[in-house]
């Protein structure tokens, strides 16, 4: 069967479906990782190549036209079964299944991925599987961003404010930021929390840029002025240790900071106006389904 050239490419009808979830040019940019404009060249594009009248402008964005609902109808079935056959190739791939390569935020990969490959490995040994051979780099959330969508990790977790452009995600877990001071801190007596412009004003501990904990605090103090830090350092470890030797309060992950909170060694301030309630997310590149095959297979298993 030989299709008409009239017959639109699969990433031309993601664009109609992304436009048609949103209602809108700009937010269908936003969610495909492309300008505005773009999205617009490539409605009409799509339009022109099939000769239907998609979509229409409205004073309160974009709406399909009737035909192109029907349409996005018949794409939303014909991307769900591309999906599953890009799936079924994936699944065909030895090298996908057993070998998976893992890019990860410090503190997914310092905190959460060991219990999560321990329980993966438990779980295919008691079913007389082989175990998936994981490859992990521990990076930053920036540099995850990067290594998955340059191909050197087929998956990534990242602790980032939003979804990158042009990823799939899934969030596969919560952490929230604490305020810390070591014990001898005269912010560990006060009596009243600090409120978000306090925090602003206050030089802190803080990791490099690119750190999704740190891009996480910048997003929530929003357009507050924020003091120059008092140390940037890379690892929430040397962050905790250079708070635990008196250098600055921080903003650090629960996760990290569990065992000095529980110990004593470390204060938790109360903050007050902010919400730093985060999530820990899965990130990709491909369908919106996650391929088979080791990718699929430990997003199962985390739940």
């Amino acid at each position: 069967m030989t299709l008409s050239p009239r017959m639109p490419d699969l990433a031309a009808l993601e664009i109609l479906l992304a436009v048609a979830r949103t209602g809108s040019l700009s937010a269908a940019g936003r969610e495909a990782g492309l300008t505005q404009q773009a999205v617009s060249a490539r409605l009409a594009a799509l339009e022109a190549r099939t000769g239907v009248r998609l979509a229409t402008r409205t004073p309160h964005g974009t709406r399909l036209t009737a035909q192109g609902a029907v349409v996005a109808e018949w794409a939303d079935r014909l991307l769900h079964l591309a999906a599953e056959v890009d799936a079924g190739l994936a699944a065909l791939r030895d090298d996908s299944r057993s070998t998976l390569r893992v890019s990860a935020s410090l503190t997914v990969a310092e905190h959460l991925l060991p219990g999560w490959l321990v329980s993966l490995h438990a779980d295919a040994t008691r079913r007389g599987e082989t175990p998936i051979r994981v490859v992990l780099t521990a990076t930053n959330s920036d540099q995850v961003v990067d290594q998955v969508r340059d191909g050197a990790a087929d998956l990534g977790f990242i602790e980032g404010p939003t979804v990158p452009p042009g990823l799939r995600s899934r969030i596969v877990g919560h952490d929230d930021l604490v305020l810390v001071v070591p014990a001898g801190h005269p912010w560990a007596r006060r009596k009243t929390a600090v409120d978000a412009a306090e925090l602003a004003r206050t030089a802190l501990v803080t990791r490099e840029s690119g750190s999704g904990t740190r891009d996480f605090l910048t997003a929530a103090l929003g357009d507050l002025p924020q003091a120059a830090p008092a140390l940037e350092l890379s690892t929430a470890a040397a962050v905790r240790a250079a708070v635990l030797a008196g250098a600055a309060p921080a903003v650090v992950s629960r996760l990290a900071a569990g065992d000095d909170l529980r110990s004593g060694r470390l204060r938790e301030i109360t903050l007050t106006g902010l919400d730093l309630r985060r999530d820990l997310r899965a990130v990709w590149t491909g369908p919106r389904v996650p391929p088979a095959g080791a990718i699929r297979t430990l997003l199962g298993h985390i739940g």
